[in-house]
């Protein structure tokens, strides 16, 4: 028996059957995968992709519809889409599910609309398309779904499947490289096995689906080095993340900026009125490709992995280097006018609320070999243990001096003279930190009991080293206080960054205060943004 259209049970045998397939060819496509180094990761990358699409359609209900499958399908693909042929891949999912945005059903005609839709936005996923590669193959499979004079579901299907094949079999006349080497695109065949997956469950072939279990993604240093599937051997990294809050115009000026920084630039997204997009760029500025993400909208799930033919060349005297630099400060902070302030100083900045992989990322960003991480505050330095140990697995020397706030980051940066030896500059630093008193203000959420009396929600908190030690209804009261308080136990050098609700005025008001009353003391007022306190304060 031959099923006349999908519904929701068949996405979700597919999706099962793409697994079992991909594993079952996986080391026969990733050995296709020879430009620019042999023994790429194609068949990994799709087989990671089709697991996290699979594990996004089984998790629906099973009276989920047509519609809601494929949408799953093609949102799981991707939000775990891995490498280049996974983020085509995603989009191969993502036409099958907005041909189907209306409702309809997945006939022989609606698949003649998916195939051409996928390949539509296949095409737009890649920058600089090639001849002789996935697209090549997807594009023949469109047209001789378009072409076949049936409507019948199987009928359309085959015609695109024996087309595919033929078109991957003509890959090697189109790319020299595959010619050279006497082998097919690795893509292109990952994408045959796809429909062939599609053909045995539209044929109801009888048995089991095989899946393949998932295992848990473990963050090791050797999951941050992989092998190259297509680009340039110039650029050492794989940038991937996923972005939201952006739109059309702004993820066009990102493909621009990527483009500049690196090739195998793809920016493919979910569709829909809240769309996500998926990031895919080869470059060696790992932190330029992040800032541009940011200034498109707000990326996550940051990935970065190093080339292996990069590693290669580094165990050879003669060949590049993975360092730029001897030695650079790493700053984690909160608020972009604190991050300014720290890069103004000179440091490579990371934000103190990212992820352990989004800290690596900064890391190996800053191309140094020799990296001191200022935690920032407390909570974050767990992170930052964890992200230098994996880097120094890794290979790269990377130190963190614990500070409990920016001020006491900002002390230790003040000292740091890169002429130095390093550990002779680390424990200059650490002192520096240790050496400043620390103190905020901050704005009282709710009703508490503290060391110095009850506060009501509104009230102005003045904390040192964490401790609640004045209460006041005044923001700029409360600011004169507290430095006050700080100062009676002596202090030379006043450090002050206002944060981003701090009233107009309270720097004057601080200088004038300052002036008078303890003549002696050096002040520096920075305007920090930070959202969090609306004064911190260092004395040295």
């Amino acid at each position: 028996m031959v099923l006349q259209a999908l519904d929701q049970a068949a996405v979700r045998r597919w999706a099962a059957a793409c697994c079992a397939e991909l594993a079952e060819h996986r080391e026969e496509i990733d050995r296709l995968n020879v430009f620019p180094v042999p023994d790429g990761d194609t068949g990994t990358n799709l087989l990671a992709t089709a697991r996290a699409a699979f594990d996004a359609v089984r998790r629906l209900a099973k009276d989920a519809g047509l519609g809601s499958a494929l949408a799953a399908l093609a949102r799981g693909a991707l939000m775990g889409a891995r490498g280049n042929s996974g983020v085509i891949l995603s989009q191969v999912f993502r036409g099958f599910a907005e041909s189907l945005a209306e409702g309809g059903t997945l006939t022989g005609a609606g698949l003649r609309d998916a195939l051409r839709h996928a390949d539509e936005l296949a095409g737009r996923a890649v920058s600089d398309p090639v001849p002789g590669t996935v697209l090549s193959v997807l594009s023949a499979a469109a047209a001789a779904a378009d072409q076949c004079p049936s409507d019948a579901l199987h009928d359309v299907l085959s015609a695109a499947t024996t087309a595919a094949d033929l078109a991957l079999a003509d890959t090697p006349r189109q790319l020299t490289v595959l010619a050279r080497a006497g082998v097919v695109d690795a893509g292109g065949r990952g994408l045959v096995v796809l429909l062939e997956a599609l053909q045995g469950v539209v044929a109801e072939r009888s048995g089991e689906t095989r899946v393949v279990p998932v295992p848990p993604p473990v963050r090791d240093s050797g999951a941050l080095v992989g092998v190259r599937e297509a680009g340039s051997p110039e650029y050492d990294y794989e940038v991937m993340y996923l972005l939201d809050g952006s739109d059309e115009q702004r993820v066009a000026t990102l493909r621009s900026k990527l483009g500049e920084l690196g090739d195998c630039v793809a920016v493919v997204g979910s569709g829909g009125d809240e769309a996500l997009w998926n990031v895919h760029v080869h470059c060696t500025d790992i932190g330029a490709a992040i800032e541009a993400g940011v200034s498109a909208g707000r990326p996550h799930r940051i990935t970065v992995i190093r080339f292996a033919d990069q590693l290669a060349d580094q165990a050879d005297d003669t060949g590049p280097t993975r360092f730029s630099t001897d030695h650079a400060v790493l700053a984690m902070v909160t608020g972009e006018g604190v991050a300014q302030l720290f890069r103004g100083e000179g440091a490579v900045t990371a934000d103190a609320g990212g992820t352990l992989s989004d800290l690596l990322a900064v890391l190996a960003g800053s191309r140094a070999r020799h990296v001191t991480v200022l935690s920032g505050v407390t909570a974050t330095t767990p992170v930052a243990e964890a992200a230098a140990a994996q880097a120094r697995d890794g290979g790269q020397d990377v130190v963190v001096v614990p500070t409990a706030s920016p001020v006491q980051a900002l002390a230790a940066l003040a000292v740091h003279d890169p002429s130095r030896r390093i550990v002779d500059d680390v424990v200059a630093m650490a002192e520096a930190a240790a050496a400043t008193r620390r103190g905020e203000l901050v704005v009282a959420a709710g009703e508490g009991l503290t060391w110095v009396g009850r506060c009501q929600p509104g009230d102005v908190l003045g904390l040192v080293d964490d401790d609640v030690v004045l209460i006041d209804t005044e923001l700029l009261a409360a600011a004169r206080g507290l430095v006050d308080r700080m100062l009676s136990a002596g202090g030379e050098l006043v450090t002050v960054v206002l944060g981003r609700d701090a009233p107009d005025g309270m720097a004057g008001v601080l200088v004038e205060h300052l002036r008078v009353v303890h003549p002696e003391v050096e002040l520096t007022v920075y305007h920090g943004g930070q959202p969090d306190s609306v004064l911190l304060v260092g004395v040295e």
